[in-house]
């Protein structure tokens, strides 16, 4: 519908245009013209008008798209001259022709002497080529025009590529991590292995169907959150302190990349928990009117050279998830507080008005 709407639009412009160049002559009578002399005027002016159009859409239509955007400029000229040449020879003919068709009724004074005729031919030659001119502008602006909205599908196909592959590459990433988790509880609690298996299905739902759309409700991706955090509390020991503060509406349908957090979320719990089992991980998540923020702080303890359950792919991805998802729209502030000695991810992903207008 758009390309229907985009060609009658055009179509409009180009009569409209013409119709006001082929009319001009009617305001330009004097009183005392006849009729015939107003027929003689405006049929030696519609010879010209008629003239330029003919220049005009064989360049518009055949010579600048089939010649000159195909870098054969020197057929270009040479067509262009030819077509100059003969359109000349007509538009002089047909003054002439007009002329002794409709003869003037009244004396035709000359109080100088009339310009050479060579003249005349010089005028309607540069004449001409501004009308060639003018419709290689044309051209070249469309072309410009369709350029540039190739450029933009084919980036939004780039982005979109992208950002399957991410996805892609985070369901396994993901599911990697939490069975080595549930790998780990096997060895010393079967029946929380069990129970860690339940609660990985619920998160599997989430995560296989789900992530595969660009957005969901805010609502749902805190759902995944806290299963998340109650299946990995199952695998920690009593002694590592876990706190929550979600304040989120449990209905909050604002859209959210899906799996944008979990990331942070699994480093921390990598991170937050010393060899001795203990530790502290605090996560906060709230919605404002113009942001959502998420912000998580763990006690250090950098990863283990027998650890082998990541490969850090997973900060990776949300950096370049969010630059793809929020361009401009958000701030990642990271870190180690030398003081505590506990790092903190602190994610605000602003709506779209919030970034672009600082």
């Amino acid at each position: 519908m758009a390309k229907k709407f985009s060609f009658n639009r055009n179509t409009l412009i180009h009569v409209l245009c013409w119709g006001l160049l082929i009319a001009f002559p009617i305001f330009m009578y004097r009183q005392n013209d006849t009729m015939t002399d107003a027929m003689r005027h405006f049929m030696r002016s519609l010879g010209a008008t008629v003239g330029y159009m003919i220049v005009f859409y064989i360049n518009y239509c055949y010579i600048v798209p089939k010649l000159l955007f195909e870098n054969k400029r020197k057929r270009f000229i040479f067509y262009n001259v030819v077509l100059i040449f003969l359109t000349v020879a007509i538009m002089t003919w047909w003054w002439h022709a007009m002329g002794n068709t409709f003869p003037a009724s009244t004396p035709q004074h000359k109080p100088f002497k009339a310009p050479p005729q060579w003249t005349r031919f010089v005028q309607m030659s540069l004449m001409l080529v501004l009308v060639v001119g003018l419709s290689v502008a044309l051209r070249m602006s469309q072309r410009w025009s369709k350029l540039q909205q190739a450029k933009k599908e084919a980036d939004r196909l780039r982005t979109e590529a992208e950002l399957m592959n991410l996805r892609n590459q985070l369901n396994p990433h993901f599911l990697l991590n939490t069975l080595n988790n549930i790998y780990a509880l096997i060895a010393f609690d079967p029946e929380k292995a069990q129970i860690a298996v339940g609660e990985l299905s619920k998160l599997l739902r989430h995560a296989l169907y789900d992530n595969q759309k660009k957005f969901v409700p805010l609502y749902k991706e805190v759902e995944f959150i806290e299963n998340y955090i109650e299946l990995m509390k199952i695998r920690v020991t009593n002694n590592v302190k876990i706190n929550t503060d979600i304040d989120i509406d449990e209905n909050d349908s604002t859209p959210i990349a899906p799996l944008i957090f979990i990331s942070l979320i699994e480093n921390a719990f990598k991170h937050g928990v010393s060899q001795a089992g203990d530790g502290e991980i605090s996560l906060v998540m709230k919605n404002n009117e113009d942001k959502i923020t998420c912000e998580i702080v763990n006690t250090n303890h950098p990863k283990r050279d027998n650890d082998k359950s990541g490969s850090g792919i997973g900060l990776e991805q949300v950096d370049k998830r969010l630059e793809l998802m929020y361009p401009g729209r958000y701030e990642w502030e990271k870190g180690v507080d030398k003081e505590t000695n506990k790092y903190y991810s602190k994610i605000t992903l602003y709506n779209e008005n919030k970034m672009r207008n600082n």
